[in-house]
């Protein structure tokens, strides 16, 4: 659907997954809607590419174990709207020490929020998984509806959708100037546009938006490394063979996560979720790769842990985070500007949230209630450190 008399309802700047799905909410409303994107489409500059995520209600916060059903549900409409899957149920398995405090107040949530889960002894731990090698004693919580989203797929799929909903999506153009008011105004390496209202989604790129509209969000960006190792038997940790996504709490100084073998035939995905401070102009430079302690890391659990897989990557692929100081998003207007919205901070775990972010993205700008209590994603709650000013 096309701007009337040049005036288009809302520009979303990112044409990643949540500006993406902040589009897909607002032509659904039939909105006029533009998303400009600056890299030409696909490409793997920003944190929405790759193959795959996970995707879990596995949470220690309820609101977003809460937020995480009605994801399940836009995604399943995703997927039929788009005629392909999108999703596979594997479950997810969370191993940690019996005492560990993240893994009882995930538990709890999981309880509250009516989730179906086992838990599992570190004896059942053994005899359902006797390929996963555990030391210490660790025990399992397995997370029933778990399992992992297609992201390149799905990502190409609701760009398609949201054309076919009267969407424009413009890429090759990167946005050079915003000015405030009523319109808005948007230049771009091509052209101008106006537009009542404006979401920003611009990932690693959002201070760099921001700071001209005299906001500065404490972001941290972060270049993280994607690492797949090959299975010693194929199929050994394959989701046909009903090998779990895992998530492991205690395992090293931050997260191990994995995803079974299936995008790459025969190898495993296996990260660190850690990354080291990037300019995302200059992700892939020279000494983008100086990750030594992270791949040690790796290798070692590798080899202590996963016994069926070479203890050395056979594939690397790289991803940018942008991180908040909680690692809790920010979903928001700007301080000054009403009809300016930010959507930022995804912190490494936002892309199975996005179909609600999109919608809670579209609300804001559309001036309705949220549906959801954005407390948690004020940027308000920066206040106190003197990292996020005007």
């Amino acid at each position: 659907m096309a701007a009337q008399n040049g005036l288009w309802d809302t520009i979303v700047i990112g044409a990643g997954i949540q500006g993406c799905f902040t589009a897909y909410h607002l032509a659904s409303h039939g909105k006029t809607v533009l998303l400009l994107e600056q890299f030409f489409l696909p490409h793997s500059r920003g944190s929405s590419h790759g193959q795959s995520r996970i995707i879990r209600k596995a949470y220690a916060e309820d609101f977003y174990a809460h937020m995480m059903d009605e994801c399940y549900r836009i995604w399943a409409q995703l997927e039929h709207e788009a005629g392909t899957q999108l999703y596979r149920q594997t479950g997810l398995l969370l191993l940690g020490m019996k005492e560990n405090p993240e893994l009882k107040t995930i538990q709890a949530t999981l309880s509250r929020q009516r989730v179906e889960h086992q838990c599992l002894s570190s004896e059942e731990l053994k005899q359902r998984f006797p390929n996963i090698r555990m030391s210490r004693g660790e025990v399992g919580l397995l997370e029933m509806c778990g399992g992992v989203l297609y992201a390149d797929k799905a990502l190409r799929a609701l760009q398609g959708v949201v054309r076919q909903r009267g969407g424009t999506v413009r890429d090759g153009e990167k946005v050079i100037e915003i000015k405030p008011g009523l319109p808005v105004l948007v230049k771009t390496t091509s052209r101008s546009y106006r537009a009542k209202s404006l979401v920003i989604t611009a990932g690693p790129w959002t201070n760099r938006l921001l700071g001209p509209l005299g906001l500065e969000l404490p972001l941290q960006t972060l270049r993280v490394n994607v690492y797949y190792w090959q299975e010693k038997v194929a199929g050994s940790y394959g989701a046909s063979q009903a090998f779990p996504c895992f998530l492991g709490l205690d395992l090293a100084p931050q997260h191990i996560y994995g995803l079974p073998a299936g995008e790459y035939p025969g190898l495993m995905k296996v990260c660190y979720h850690h990354g080291n401070s990037a300019d995302p102009e200059e992700r892939d430079g020279p000494t983008a790769c100086s990750d030594s302690q992270d791949i040690r890391i790796l290798r070692g659990f590798v080899r202590d842990h996963l016994p069926d897989l070479k203890p050395e990557p056979s594939v690397m692929e790289c991803c940018m985070y942008t991180n908040t100081p909680d690692r809790h998003f920010v979903l928001d207007r700007h301080p000054m500007y009403d009809n300016i919205v930010i959507g930022a901070g995804f912190s490494g775990h936002g892309f199975k949230l996005s179909p609600v972010v999109g919608k809670i993205l579209c609300e804001l700008s559309m001036k309705v209630t949220p549906s959801y209590d954005l407390t948690p994603f004020r940027i308000s709650r920066f206040s106190g450190l003197g990292k996020a000013h005007l």
